[in-house]
């Protein structure tokens, strides 16, 4: 059990610090907005591992690989919604950085982490992985739900160390990042990354 569990972090680690969509939209966050509305993208993103966890070890990661509608269905409100985003960045970026009075840094608070959860929750290919990924490291008569909710919260822990390293990177060049035009620039081209997910899971196939 030992070897397994070993063998299941340093997969789930690899694959915490591989590049994609959750890593551009963390890291937009962090400059654009600063590290406490980056933290609430981070954690929307990580909590939504581990709802995906808990519904594959209910069976719902086993719905979406089994049938193609739900898969196609999910899959595209995730585009959609990953569409919406990189066209409102396109065409409407900001050229100042959001105020930080209460209510208003409370509403960014709340957009940051819905964000970050529902992109991680509308993409159906997260679903399809722990459901093909998660039972190679189950024991043999253990409980599924448990040990799939189990790794999806270390998968969570283990990614919230690793968007805090890249929040903390990030401070660096906050204050170069935050003026007007870089904002501007950064938006468009966030705007163009998201774009391209959006394609590349509206294109993507089980």
């Amino acid at each position: 059990m030992t070897t397994t569990l070993l063998s299941f972090l340093f997969a789930i680690t690899i694959l915490t610090m591989t590049p994609g969509f959750d890593t551009a939209l963390v890291l937009r966050s962090a400059a654009a907005q600063g590290w406490k509305r980056a933290s609430a993208t981070a954690f929307g993103v990580t909590l939504g591992c581990l709802i995906w966890g808990v519904a594959v070890g209910l069976g719902l990661g086993a719905l979406l690989l089994a049938s193609e509608t739900a898969y196609n269905l999910l899959k595209w409100i995730g585009a959609a919604y990953l569409l919406y985003l990189g066209i409102k960045l396109v065409l409407n970026p900001r050229s100042q950085p959001e105020e930080v009075e209460t209510n208003k840094a409370q509403q960014g608070f709340v957009a940051c982490f819905s964000r970050g959860l529902f992109g991680n929750l509308l993409n159906p290919k997260v679903g399809v992985f722990y459901v093909t990924f998660l039972p190679q490291f189950i024991p043999a008569g253990a409980s599924v739900a448990l040990w799939c909710t189990l790794m999806a919260l270390a998968h969570m822990l283990l990614g919230l160390m690793w968007n805090a390293v890249l929040i903390g990177g990030s401070r660096y060049f906050s204050r170069q990042l935050r003026q007007p035009r870089v904002l501007k620039i950064m938006d468009r081209l966030t705007g163009c990354v998201f774009i391209g997910f959006a394609a590349k899971l509206a294109l993507s196939r089980r």
